[in-house]
């Protein structure tokens, strides 16, 4: 059986591919997303639009040294009231960011690509909606505290199948998406592709 490569450093992703049965080799691509998303909002493209060049750059960017291989980039997306976050430098500024989202709903748009010899074969976005609760000062400071470096590696600070999950008065959506994964339409276009077993 071939061998996936995930252009992506993300650990969750990993995670999620390797419990369906995916072998994978991971790869991460040198790409500035904040210089890139900055420049993808200016020109007037969607959120929807700005996760899937992302997510196809990275793919593209990593199948140059993986000649005949399937390669798979991911890109995930926060959108608040039409501003875009992303990943917090420290947890000063996740702390910023958690105020902002406090009370109010968001969307995560999750865009996975499949690319062969880059060129892309296959791509598939889905959305989510998620809404915070407004919660108190006191239980910011302790999220923070307690949830540690581990919200830096997520967009909006937080991680749902984790402490994160205490944040939220509701979700609505995939909960592969939310963690970064469109899992479902991925594992069928593997196999669509031969990759795993139909």
């Amino acid at each position: 059986m071939d061998t996936l490569v995930l252009a992506s450093g993300s650990r969750t992703r990993a995670r999620m591919l390797e419990a369906a049965g995916v072998p994978i080799e991971i790869a991460i691509p040198a790409i500035d997303e904040p210089e890139l998303m900055a420049s993808l909002q200016e020109s007037g493209a969607t959120v929807e639009r700005a996760a899937g060049v992302l997510a196809e750059m990275k793919a593209k960017r990593i199948a140059t040294r993986f000649p005949g291989r399937l390669v798979l980039g991911c890109d995930q997306m926060l959108d608040c009231e039409g501003r875009w976050l992303d990943k917090a430098k420290d947890s000063a500024h996740a702390r910023q960011q958690l105020q902002l989202l406090r009370g109010r709903a968001h969307h995560l748009v999750t865009s996975a690509v499949l690319v062969r010899d880059e060129t892309r074969i296959w791509h598939h976005t889905d959305k989510a909606e998620m809404r915070f609760r407004d919660f108190s000062d006191d239980f910011l400071d302790f999220y923070v505290g307690a949830a540690g470096q581990e919200i830096l590696q997520s967009v909006g600070a937080y991680q749902l199948e984790g402490l994160g999950a205490q944040l939220f008065a509701r979700i609505d959506g995939d909960f592969f998406t939310i963690l970064g994964l469109p899992l479902l339409p991925v594992l069928a276009a593997l196999r669509d592709h031969k990759l795993l077993r139909s």
